[in-house]
């Protein structure tokens, strides 16, 4: 079997596994519980270990990614969980944001910020907080959260645009951290404002924020094998 055959053998392979984080998307959200809403998220850290697992002591940034997967889980489990309290949302928020450092890290490592990009995106949320979200919060501990963490989501997708790499696997990763911000955005009018309209679009935006990042780390390893 020559070179060329066995790459397109391992792609096609590599391709079919993206199956298992989407099988476990669509069980969360047809209501099968907690394990299966933290499924892409452990599909990705079960992915990476499996590409990446001799390299792992060397390749720090893909220690990072895996990492924010893992951050994002306890935050799952955090608002799910809630039940109205806001310190349970406080936390969730910090262990998402924690999740984001991951991200940014990866993105850091394999490029820089995107000065331009972060300057005018972060200036359009810090106006949304200012102008939408904090007449309405009247808990001090949760603004500052919430005021933190926009800033972290910003930089994330700021530092993703500025990736190094080229094509599908940027791109990929870029639509990730954006589709994670956009999930956010409506969580906030959801929580903060009261608007439910768009709230059908939470999880399945998050669910392929984290497919496409796998996605992106996928498309890096066939490049670099």
């Amino acid at each position: 079997m020559n070179r060329m055959k066995i790459k397109q053998i391992k792609t096609n392979w590599l391709y079919i596994i993206l199956i298992f984080p989407t099988i476990f998307a669509v069980l969360a959200l047809s209501h099968f519980g907690f394990f299966f809403k933290s499924g892409t998220a452990g599909a990705g850290i079960i992915i990476l270990l499996i590409l990446y697992f001799s390299k792992l002591p060397k390749a720090k940034d893909i220690l990072f990614l895996m990492s924010a997967f893992l951050f994002s889980i306890v935050g799952d489990w955090f608002l799910s969980n809630k039940s109205g309290d806001a310190n349970m949302f406080v936390y969730g928020i910090g262990f998402y944001f924690l999740a984001h450092f991951g991200y940014l890290i990866y993105a850091l490592q394999n490029g820089r910020i995107n000065r331009i990009f972060t300057a005018v995106l972060l200036s359009a949320f810090l106006l949304f907080f200012a102008f939408v979200l904090y007449p309405v919060i009247d808990n001090h501990i949760l603004m500052f959260a919430a005021l933190v963490y926009l800033v972290i989501s910003c930089l994330s997708l700021g530092f993703a645009v500025g990736l190094q790499s080229t094509g599908t696997e940027k791109w990929a990763y870029v639509f990730g951290i954006f589709l994670i911000l956009f999930s956010d955005t409506i969580i906030a009018f959801k929580e903060f404002v009261g608007y439910r309209e768009l709230d059908f679009l939470i999880l399945p935006t998050y669910y392929l924020a984290h497919i496409s990042i796998i996605f992106s780390l996928i498309r890096r390893w066939l490049k670099n094998n």
